[in-house]
């Protein structure tokens, strides 16, 4: 009789959690962090994993990896959804973290849609993770910059995940076809991979749509199009269309199309998103794709984020819009986000260079020559030691006058060399 209630409810249970991997030798994706030498890997074949939170897409196989890990692990695990978790809840998990740590056994603790915790619960993790009491395990679709606590992020590893791959997502159907004794034909498979979008529980959801409809084991290209066509709204719930939105959203912006921002706006909005995500996402356009070319787009932006912040829907999606159609109409320049990029990797690539004695606010030795005292404002010294150049600047909007600026310094520091 318990076989057959646990068959039932094995087949209740929906396909993209009945393929849920319980070994990493069925995990498929994020080469980067679970390769070979992944240092995710690394750390579960271990059983040495520390306090972390996995951030990314939907469907890139976060919460299947802390699934494993607590199928691989020797401590006892609490899972909590941030969704519907109760601060009892939290207190209780807590509490039996304690029992076990004063009976020397560990306690991983799993939190599903953790940027769902208010600023309030996310504190009360604090002394427990700090402590070492817990360890934990936390999965969001959200940017942790943006949805977790400064002191929670300084006390975890953060792993990004990325959207799965079309071999990733073959293997993932493979795995399917050979768990539930199906067959997908090559038409079919191509339509599957090309609709997940590197999103495997969306790929895996119209998938058991297609065999629950046709009640057969082979899936076929006409079939799965029918539900397309049929049920296709099925599919747009909250993460399944919300990071392809975005994406057209700021690409729009990016290529100076105001109509087709508005679109995706509107869309996104009349979808439930989140107007606050949306301010955040044009405060890193205004810097990342507007730059020093307009420099009010980025003050424009912030303040756009603090009106929508403050006075919410629905009067939030005019001030949206307005910033949507001047973002869209100014000069672009991604130079500042080339500049950072070069700069970061020279410091990863080179020898860390020394500050050099006239800078130094500890123990200054040489003179420091104060720019203020000399004519321009200037004076050419020694700020790095190292002749290297990472910002080249634009030639659109504001930015062609700091191009103007730029070389009128490199003249006046080439005057006082000779």
């Amino acid at each position: 009789m318990n076989n057959l209630f646990k068959e039932m409810n094995d087949i209740s249970r929906p396909l993209a959690n009945r393929l849920t991997p319980e070994i990493i030798d069925d995990f498929f994706g994020q080469k980067k962090i679970m390769g070979k030498n992944g240092v995710l890997r690394l750390l579960i074949e271990q059983d040495k994993v520390t306090s972390s939170i996995f951030y990314g897409p939907a469907g890139s196989g976060k919460t299947a990896l802390a699934m494993i890990i607590a199928h691989r692990t020797k401590s006892d695990i609490q899972k909590l959804n941030a969704v519907v978790a109760k601060v009892e809840d939290l207190r209780n998990a807590l509490f039996k973290a304690e029992q076990n740590l004063r009976n020397g056994k560990k306690t991983i603790l799993f939190i599903d849609e953790i940027h769902r915790f208010n600023k309030l619960q996310q504190d009360g993790l604090l002394p427990a993770v700090e402590e070492g009491t817990i360890t934990l395990i936390g999965t969001t679709t959200h940017n942790p910059f943006y949805s977790l606590i400064p002191p929670l992020r300084s006390r975890v590893l953060l792993f990004e995940f990325e959207k799965l791959d079309h071999s990733a997502l073959e293997q993932i159907l493979i795995r399917a076809e050979q768990k539930e004794s199906i067959s997908i034909t090559k038409e079919a498979r191509e339509y599957l991979l090309k609709f997940a979008n590197g999103d495997a529980r969306r790929m895996l959801n119209l998938l058991e749509t297609v065999l629950l409809l046709e009640k057969k084991g082979e899936v076929e290209l006409e079939n799965i199009e029918k539900v397309i066509k049929e049920q296709h709204l099925v599919y747009d719930r909250d993460e399944d269309f919300h990071f392809d939105a975005i994406s057209a959203f700021i690409k729009s912006i990016r290529g100076s199309d105001p109509d087709a921002a508005l679109y995706w706006l509107a869309l996104m909005l009349e979808g439930g998103e989140d107007p606050l995500y949306i301010a955040r996402r044009l405060v890193i356009l205004a810097s990342e794709d507007i730059g020093l070319s307009d420099p009010l787009s980025l003050p424009i932006a912030q303040a756009a984020y603090d009106t929508v912040e403050r006075i919410g829907m629905p009067e939030a999606r005019i001030t949206l819009a307005h910033v949507s159609i001047y973002l869209s109409l100014q000069p672009k320049s991604n130079s500042s986000y080339l500049a950072i990029d070069k700069a970061q990797k020279y410091v990863k690539t080179h020898e860390q260079i020394r500050v050099p004695a006239h800078l130094r606010s500890s123990s200054p030795g040489g003179e420091y020559k104060y720019p203020h005292d000399y004519k321009f404002h200037f004076v050419p010294q020694e700020y790095l030691g190292k002749n290297v150049q990472f910002y080249s600047p634009g030639s659109l909007g504001d930015e062609k006058e700091l191009k103007k600026r730029l070389e009128f310094l490199k003249k006046l520091k080439q005057q006082g060399e000779e």
